[in-house]
């Protein structure tokens, strides 16, 4: 396809369009390298040397992380830009500036600059995207541009910048067809975004020694989950400690404390770590959309876009602490996920299952999860057609005191997040 000839053909796409357009220009979804994301990035002169980039990769947490630091900056008056991915319901979810989604022309013109910069150039979804979120964030002359790893890092679209702090959330077995079979091989791959003039902070507790020997060898200035940075439950919450400075008596807060102590390591490298009163306000209203997220209540109903085994353990963890009656587990994931250890954590609970099939070419099939459930709680699995119709029947089924988990794909918390809307 003649990119310019197209251009002309449809001189204003509405946004919708534009993602139409999108799909159709590359063969495949995922392409992994940067050459091609490198020579339209110089012709469109993206030029991030005014703001302190930050990019965060990880297998899980990496929302969270993002939108912590995020809050944390805002509320000190600085210019903050995130790129994200996926969205859950808007496109628009994926650049946040200044905390707000913009209007729909942005993405439009921010779309028109990328498509007039890439001539013959052949990019994917992802890679287009990323391009034109970029534009976006540069326009604004952003303080901070916090950037999102898509896939990996070595070879994601993002790593294009140079960041100036780069985040390991986590190091988990997740898209292991592009990463490689082991912790090990990923670890090397998400310590890509690393550059040797920077500053890393790792927020995996237990790092393969890859990851260790990466950076040994790099020489960036590192901090370590476990050993520069810590933290610890308290009766009422929880504390912190990084270097000289100790927080104790930190409120509660949705978010994983992993992820929240890998945030305040960064906010405390870049000197901008709130005062304590800020910080505990902050800890108790820090949400993200689909992120343990309860949407109602009698029965409370939560929604987590947890897709892995590490993410399904920590789904347990806090399952445990709410220590409902029953669950209503309503599921479904795609089929090139480790399905059957991602459901085994959660199978430990006294609960009824609710699988639902996912469409598209990667949906798991409903009786494929349930297959993959463990054979006890293959008796209490119900199979169907949508996840809305799976949702529809735990929300019968569950009593007052009762939780139901919506869980396993971006595309599942989609469609029951659109209900609470």
């Amino acid at each position: 396809m003649n990119s310019t000839s197209s251009a002309a053909a449809q001189p204003k796409r509405t946004l919708t369009q534009w993602l139409s357009y999108l799909e159709s220009i590359h063969p495949s979804t995922i392409d992994m390298g940067l050459e091609r994301v490198e020579e339209v990035a110089g012709k469109l002169s993206l030029d991030f040397s005014s703001s302190t980039v930050i990019t965060v990769a990880g297998t899980n947490g990496k929302g969270t992380t993002c939108r912590f630091i995020e809050l944390a900056l805002l509320g000190q008056n600085s210019t903050v830009g995130v790129y994200s991915s996926p969205h859950l319901i808007d496109y628009r979810e994926r650049v946040r500036i200044n905390g707000e989604l913009s209007p729909e022309q942005d993405y439009i013109s921010a779309f028109e600059q990328v498509e007039a910069a890439r001539g013959e150039v052949s990019l994917t979804y992802f890679e287009f995207g990323t391009l034109a979120a970029l534009v976006m964030m540069q326009k604004e002359k952003v303080d901070y541009a916090i950037l999102e790893v898509g896939l990996g890092g070595r070879l994601d679209a993002t790593n294009i910048i140079d960041a100036d702090i780069a985040v390991v959330t986590s190091i988990g077995l997740d898209h292991q067809d592009w990463l490689g079979e082991t912790r090990e091989e990923i670890a090397v791959e998400k310590a890509g975004i690393m550059r040797k003039d920077a500053v890393a902070i790792i927020g995996e507790p237990e790092p393969p020694h890859t990851l260790i020997d990466y950076v040994t060898r790099l020489e960036c200035k590192s901090l370590w989950a476990g050993c520069d940075f810590t933290y610890a439950s308290e009766a009422n919450g929880w504390q912190w400690q990084c270097e000289h400075i100790l927080l104790t008596h930190l409120a509660p807060t949705s978010f994983l404390y992993q992820n929240v102590s890998t945030a305040l390591a960064v906010l405390h490298q870049l000197g901008r770590l709130p005062q304590e009163p800020v910080l505990n306000d902050l800890l108790a209203s820090a949400t993200l959309p689909g992120r343990r997220q309860r949407v109602a209540c009698q029965p409370d109903v939560y929604l987590d876009v947890g897709h892995n085994p590490q993410a399904s353990g920590a789904m347990k963890s806090w399952l445990a602490d709410l220590q409902a009656e029953q669950v209503h587990f309503v599921v479904g994931m795609l089929k090139d996920k480790a399905i059957a250890d991602t459901l085994l954590p959660l199978s430990i609970f006294k609960g009824e299952w609710y699988c639902a099939n996912l469409p598209g070419p990667r949906g798991a099939d409903a009786k494929f999860i349930r297959s993959a459930l463990p054979a006890d709680a293959q008796h209490n699995a119900t199979c169907y057609d949508t996840v809305t119709d799976a949702f529809a029947s735990a929300k019968k089924k569950a009593q007052p005191n009762d939780i139901i988990l919506v869980f396993g794909s971006f595309l599942t918390v989609a469609d029951v997040l659109v209900l609470h809307c």
